[in-house]
């Protein structure tokens, strides 16, 4: 049986955790939980799979559904109670989303935890400080991500393999090929219809700016200690092949299917079995043509920013996220244009002094920053 710590309970990624361990019961086991602030959803899951412990982030939500808990599930409320629930299981699911990932992951490795990696800020943030003391503890992080298990599996699970290319997919979003003058029309429900993925509103704005792809670059950088030039990112509209992998003699692999996330997050729990996971085989008669098309970095101001971030190193990519993420939540509540994201995460990057990004007290106040600058920087130009 193996037990399961699962950060980020009630979002997208974290629902799913929870199919594959109501599909194999006798196999998984949900120890520890925790949530943001969705009391009711946090609390059908402690009542459904009755965990040692669980927690709440939100202090004032805890405080108020305390009295609701089961007898028998250890309750605690607050950033520290809920960083405890890692303490309780074999593996560490974190599913969270946001820089919040970063701090759950390196407590993780510091009680030497397995984990099951599906936070992008994780890497994105702090990369090199993550695969250092992943290194130093001898802790397995494995990718949830579709596009990165694409790639562990088609690396036959070893990420020391040898390669010549890393070739990730991006389905292009809704608005590959539009023109500058479309995009400045875009209005947050037509950015929120993502072509072939059902997901969080964050990470489904991202998909649409391209940002989500720059952010995968940044990731396949750090999990597989792959140089930018030797990632290779290609649109695959239809998102039947996941990412692929080019070897020396010219030989490519690719991992293909019908696009689910339970495929991958079924498979960081399975590893190294496969398991049925209710996904049809791919009908190829059916399929059609399957499209690549060029993904030029200068025609996507958010994802050429996500790679500048990486170029330049140490913390920007921090701060990168940091103003990305208050960018897209003024994008959804209407406060900027579409094209105002990339705009104001240019800004913060100029306003970014370089710091070494070795330990997460400098990322902490990196990405503080960032979000202080990405905040005045929209009031000042929009706020009028």
């Amino acid at each position: 049986m193996k037990t399961i710590a699962l950060i980020g309970a009630t979002g997208s990624i974290g629902k799913q955790v929870c199919a594959v361990v109501r599909r194999y019961p006798d196999k998984f086991q949900i120890k520890s939980l925790v949530a943001n602030a969705s009391a009711e959803e946090f609390l059908a899951l402690v009542a459904e799979f009755q965990p040692t412990y669980a927690a709440l982030v939100d202090e004032q939500v805890g405080r108020s559904i305390a009295h609701q808990i089961p007898d028998g599930v250890q309750f605690a409320y607050g950033s520290e109670g809920a960083e405890e629930a890692l303490a309780y299981a074999d593996v560490a699911f974190i599913a969270t989303t946001g820089f919040s990932g970063l701090k759950y992951t390196l407590r993780a490795i510091e009680l030497g935890k397995t984990i099951a990696l599906a936070n992008k800020e994780t890497l994105v943030c702090g990369g090199e400080l993550v695969m250092r003391k992943a290194r130093e503890k001898g802790v397995e992080i494995l990718p949830v991500d579709s596009e990165h298990s694409a790639l562990w599996q088609a690396l036959s699970f070893r990420k020391d393999t040898d390669f010549k290319r890393l070739i990730l997919t991006a389905s292009g979003g809704p608005f590959y090929g539009y023109s500058p003058e479309k995009l400045q029309k875009v209005a947050p429900m037509d950015a929120l219809k993502h072509p072939t993925w059902q997901m969080g509103a964050k990470i489904t704005i991202d998909s649409a700016t391209l940002l989500n792809k720059g952010f995968e670059v940044i990731e396949a950088r750090w999990l597989y200690d792959a140089p930018l030039e030797k990632i290779h990112t290609v649109v695959q509209p239809e998102s039947i092949i996941h990412s692929m992998v080019e070897f020396t003699d010219g030989c490519v692999m690719a991992q293909m299917s019908y696009p689910s996330m339970e495929l991958p997050i079924q498979l960081a729990l399975t590893y190294p079995d496969r398991m049925e996971c209710g996904l049809p085989s791919l009908n190829f008669e059916k399929l059609g043509n399957l499209r690549f098309l060029p993904l030029d970095r200068k025609e996507f101001p958010c994802y050429d920013l996500a790679l500048t971030s990486l170029e330049r190193g140490e913390n920007y990519p921090c701060a990168l996220n940091g103003a990305g993420e208050v960018a897209v939540h003024a994008f959804l509540d209407g406060k900027i244009p579409f094209l105002g994201i990339a705009e104001v995460m240019e800004q913060v990057l100029c306003k970014t002094s370089i710091e070494k990004s070795d330990t997460y007290a400098v990322l902490q106040e990196t990405d503080a920053r960032a979000r202080a600058l990405a905040r005045e920087y929209i009031g000042e130009r929009y706020d009028k």
